[in-house]
């Protein structure tokens, strides 16, 4: 499955008044994390927009565990990876390092891709080109998909 890193300097509207990044703020970098994957894999969201006449892919669901603070001023390394596909959703899972290693957030997305309607958006079948390049695979030789209880 596809992965990406990308650093993180903790600016001074990250935080709260006692320092500490806000919590909302993690999600906000999460989902950048998520662009930032998509364009490792050579997929610009705005052409996947006019390409395939969707709406986007937003976020279904989401959680998250945190583990230890980051403060401002810090720079930090998160994670990102493609942790499933499945027909028309996706998940997406982020890990959040401090500079000295340590494992500070665990955050898991799901996406729907979302065709694009004039009255009401519904989710679509994503194309197999999208998931070749997410999961690394050729569709006619693998193909993940989620189990029932997954």
């Amino acid at each position: 499955m596809l992965s990406s890193t990308r650093s993180v300097l903790i600016e001074w509207g990250d935080c709260d008044p006692a320092g500490i990044v806000f919590y909302p703020r993690y999600f906000a970098f999460f989902d950048a994390s998520t662009a930032h994957l998509f364009r490792a894999a050579g997929l610009e969201k705005y052409d996947l927009l006019r390409k395939y006449d969707i709406a986007g892919f937003p976020m279904v669901d989401t959680r998250a565990t945190f583990h230890i603070p980051s403060r401002y001023g810090e720079e930090v390394n998160i994670e990102t990876r493609v942790a499933r596909t499945g027909r028309s959703s996706f998940d997406i899972e982020h890990r959040l390092f401090k500079a000295d290693g340590r494992l500070a957030i665990e955050c898991q997305e799901t996406r729907v891709w979302l065709g694009a309607h004039p009255d009401k958006p519904r989710p679509r079948a994503i194309p197999k080109d999208v998931i070749e390049l997410l999961t690394g695979t050729n569709m006619k030789e693998n193909q993940t998909h989620r189990t029932p209880g997954e």
